[in-house]
């Protein structure tokens, strides 16, 4: 009996990947990175609970969204596959969350935390892919340089709205309701 080996796609690679590696598919390659540092998971739990407490749960908030960590995102089947740091779909939108692990309904909100070794990958690869799959808003936060940049879809391209540091206070789209304390997020 001849058995006969076919090359994987990149979604089985990255399906393969050991455990404690986050895959994604950008622009048809697989980009493969570890778990994140100790700044980069204060920042996205800080960020988690803030906005996923008022706008995933209305502790307080307005509610109306599903707030999520690193869920898999994927455009066009399995062509593009993302996995932002943090993703919010407004409910109306996407009423009720997937039984699986694929999210196929492009997110309203993405939220990447920077690190130095995945930067250029988040600025360069991903927010293009992002605007060009229509997320309507991308947050940039840099635990180093302790900024957090807000950029909105207009027309196809990312405008920045809003850059803040440090220990600013800021109300920031899609989340206004929400008075984010920058201090809380950083080490």
């Amino acid at each position: 009996m001849v058995s006969l080996a076919y090359p994987l796609t990149l979604y089985e690679q990255l399906q393969a990947l050991p455990e404690g590696l986050t895959g994604e598919i950008l622009n048809g390659q697989l980009h493969a990175q570890p778990r994140p540092s100790g700044p980069h998971a204060l920042a996205q739990s800080g960020l988690n609970v803030a906005i996923g407490s008022r706008y995933g749960f209305s502790d307080g908030g307005p509610g109306g969204w599903w707030i999520l960590v690193e869920p898999e995102v994927h455009f066009l089947r399995d062509q593009e596959v993302a996995v932002p740091d943090l993703a919010g779909w407004r409910r109306e939108r996407m009423p009720r969350i997937p039984e699986g692990h694929r999210f196929e309904v492009v997110p309203d909100w993405i939220c990447e935390i920077l690190s130095p070794s995945t930067a250029s990958k988040d600025r360069e690869i991903k927010l293009p892919l992002y605007a060009h799959y229509g997320v309507a808003h991308a947050w940039l936060v840099d635990p180093h340089r302790r900024t957090l940049e807000v950029y909105g879809l207009e027309q196809g391209a990312w405008q920045l709205l809003l850059e803040v540091a440090e220990t600013a206070s800021v109300r920031a789209p899609p989340f206004e309701a929400l008075d984010l304390r920058l201090a809380a997020l950083w080490v």
